[in-house]
């Protein structure tokens, strides 16, 4: 039995970890790094495995950090099976070909070869496999028990519990993919095992509380009610997956509960975004209890009045006439691409205008030099002055904080060596030591263990 590392290795993006034990190599996520150009040439870089001899893939959830080398996995070799859950199997089919159409584009401008072609990501869907119910053991293979337990961080995610038995050794080990929070109106909380003998937890946020939740809530409603009284507009690039229904789903509560104007004009600027939030709707078995019955009696929770879906560009474009009064939501969340930046080039420079983070910025992105305070900022060649306000709200995160990460760990018995991956060194090396009497590990780029 043996574990190795091959992604989001004290780092945040990238997630991919090998798992051999019973004459099979099983992987967890294999995903795309995001970031500065740097960690965008890591993805040409070999695996560290070889992908034809892989054969299984396990999905934890379908961000692109976690699914976004699946295209490039098949291309060079692999042929088994990729296990995942029904809106995880959805999500990842629209993330992947996403990508893919991005980096075709981008050739377009640039002549960069792209990674992935849609063809390379339309011809992954051909080896999903088996589809995972959260708590319903899975026969992998002889002597290979998974379990897919939901993570509640986005729609479909889940941690996978794996159980081996290879002759006299029976070990169990526990992936806990990204960690969402407990309590959230949307998803229910996470989930884990009784026990496991390993695992390997994320730590995003490691480091850091997040603000509490209703006071980050009543904090958007304020950004929103300032921004419209000084006659400008809201800009939040957005996250396709969670974060947009997220935000839809308080500014509908917003308008119904009197905090926000019922003239309000939201645009989700996102066919991802768009067709994300339509997959949701048809996963009412990832819902907490109370979003699911508004859907049972017929009412979407993510629908408000002055509810914009744009698909096509000039609808896009439309939107820059509209001077004040609107929240615009767009992607990328990292402003790393996408129509987000078409806004940005429109509003940065208006003083009366906002611009909203209200999820995780990885270093090199437009959206961290945003955040840590740039002055102006370049954009489609162009240096765009920074005289918005910027705001940023770490509350909506979908990933656990320092506190929710601890208590996760501690519901797990059987005192487990523990592997941090998917954070920032820094955040890392802070979280190890409050593991206090736990034994951890914080593996390198291509690291192995025996287990």
């Amino acid at each position: 039995m043996r574990i190795s590392f091959h992604g989001a290795d004290r780092g945040v993006t990238g997630s991919c970890h090998l798992l051999e034990c019973c004459g099979r190599k099983i992987l967890v996520d294999c995903g795309l790094y995001q970031g500065g150009r740097e960690l965008g040439e890591e993805n040409a870089e070999p695996f560290g495995f070889d992908p034809a001899e892989i054969d299984h893939v396990l999905l934890t959830h379908a961000h692109l950090d976690h699914c976004g080398r699946l295209p490039l996995l098949v291309k060079r070799g692999f042929r088994g099976e990729i296990v995942t859950t029904a809106a995880t199997r959805e999500l990842s089919r629209l993330v992947m070909l996403d990508a893919a159409h991005l980096q075709e584009e981008e050739h377009r401008r640039s002549g960069d070869p792209p990674l992935y072609s849609i063809i390379d990501a339309f011809y992954v869907l051909d080896f999903f496999g088996r589809t995972a119910s959260y708590g319903k053991p899975l026969q992998l293979a002889p002597g290979i028990r998974v379990t897919f337990l939901d993570a509640g961080h986005i729609l479909g995610s889940a941690s996978i519990l794996i159980e081996l038995e290879d002759g006299e050794k029976r070990k169990s080990v526990f992936f806990s993919g990204d960690i969402g929070n407990q309590g959230r109106p949307i998803l229910r909380s996470p989930v884990t095992p009784e026990k496991a003998d390993f695992v390997v937890m994320e730590t995003t946020y490691g480091d850091r509380l997040h603000k509490p939740f209703q006071p980050s809530v009543e904090e958007f409603y304020k950004v929103i009610e300032e921004t419209f009284r000084l006659g400008g507009n809201v800009v939040i690039p957005t996250f396709a997956l969670e974060r947009a229904q997220e935000l839809l789903y308080f500014l509908r509560e917003g308008v119904e509960k009197g905090r926000l104007s019922r003239s309000i004009q939201v645009f989700l600027d996102s066919p991802m975004a768009i067709s994300a939030t339509q997959i949701f709707e048809k996963h009412p078995e990832c819902f907490e209890p109370k979003t699911a019955e508004m859907f049972r009696k017929g009412r979407d929770p993510f629908h408000l009045q002055g509810l914009h879906f744009t698909r096509e560009t000039a609808e896009s474009i439309a939107i820059n006439r509209v001077s004040g009064g609107a929240v615009i939501m767009a992607g990328a969340g990292m402003c790393t691409g996408g129509r987000i930046r078409h806004h940005l080039m429109n509003s940065l420079d208006r003083e009366n205008c906002s611009v909203v983070f209200v999820g995780y910025a990885a270093s090199g992105t437009l959206a961290r030099r945003i955040i840590d305070g740039a002055k102006e900022v370049r954009i489609f060649g162009r240096e765009v002055p920074v005289r918005a306000k910027i705001e940023t709200i770490n509350g909506f995160s979908a990933h656990a904080d320092q506190a929710e990460l601890l208590a996760w760990h501690d519901r797990i018995g059987g005192n487990p060596l523990t592997f941090l991956v998917h954070g920032e060194e820094e955040s890392m090396s802070r979280f190890a030591p409050l593991l206090k009497g736990r034994r951890v590990e914080m593996p390198s780029r291509h690291e192995a263990f025996d287990l």
